[in-house]
């Protein structure tokens, strides 16, 4: 399939939403090369995906309003960059793109009636087993708030904990996810010569939106609670494979994306402009 199609076709498929796709680009494009976009850029970059220029307007106002994006104008022209507070959730989700930590082996069970347990379970990070009882793999991105918590030794039977996963956790969905991201994308594992920096570039754009989605989703289950032909390995094969080829293919582009963005003197991410992976 040319690239163009493939670019339509993902966007099609997908439906992603211009906020969402937005952060997406700051976080994974914008943060390396320089932390700041002007906003003619980002509508033109939105455009080659299917955004309308007040489509991306209206979705800036909302992140700016969101504490997301925080703006300022130089003359004319207005530029936009993550806040402090974006940039660190961010950076906690390029840990998990791009340096996965190895997959947790043991479990943990927390007895806790706190409201951030309540939480954490509706988002899938924690699955409640019932009343003040939530269960979780051993390792974290924070602390749990718990009254107790108890570390288990062994699993007496791996076939009834992947049963208690499966009903705690949407796997069928997460799995089904994981699927069609493998087949949306494995058309593109060998390589295609006639693909463009620009092309490259979206494309990329649209392998980590797709798998940053995912991942946000997915509960990162050790692997004796997950059914044996789990997808998720090969859809992260496939994305490391392919965003290290889409980035290098992309490089031109993504350099004359920034060449000519002024300096901020305030700009955090300043150093790091351009690197262009």
């Amino acid at each position: 399939m040319p690239a163009d199609a493939l670019i339509h076709s993902i966007c099609d498929a997908t439906s992603p939403r211009a906020p969402a796709m937005i952060v997406t680009i700051y976080g994974d494009l914008v943060m390396p090369n320089g932390g700041v976009m002007g906003m003619a850029t980002l509508i033109s970059l939105c455009g080659r995906l299917g955004f309308s220029e007040s489509l991306v307007r209206t979705a800036v106002s909302r992140l700016v309003t969101a504490n997301r994006l925080e703006g300022e104008r130089q003359g004319r022209r207005s530029f936009y960059r993550l806040t402090q507070a974006a940039r660190e959730e961010f950076s906690d989700v390029s840990k998990r793109l791009h340096s996965p930590s190895s997959t947790p082996a043991n479990w943990m069970i927390h007895m806790s009636p706190s409201a951030s347990a309540l939480a954490a379970a509706s988002s899938g990070k924690l699955g409640r087993l019932g009343g003040d009882l939530f269960l979780a793999p051993e390792q974290r991105d924070g602390p749990v708030e718990a009254q107790l918590t108890f570390e288990v030794a062994s699993v007496s039977d791996e076939s009834a904990l992947r049963e208690l996963a499966a009903s705690i956790w949407p796997l069928d969905n997460l799995a089904a996810g994981y699927r069609a991201f493998v087949q949306r994308f494995s058309v593109f594992e060998t390589g295609d010569a006639d693909i463009s920096p620009q092309q490259a570039l979206l494309l990329r754009l649209l392998l980590v939106h797709e798998f940053r989605m995912i991942l946000l989703s997915d509960p990162r289950l050790p692997a004796n609670a997950l059914p044996a032909d789990w997808p998720g390995d090969k859809a992260r094969r496939l994305f490391d494979a392919l965003h290290d080829a889409l980035s290098a293919r992309a490089h031109h582009a993504i350099t004359q994306l920034f060449a000519d963005m002024p300096a901020f003197g305030d700009d955090p991410d300043s150093a790091s402009r351009p690197t262009g992976l």
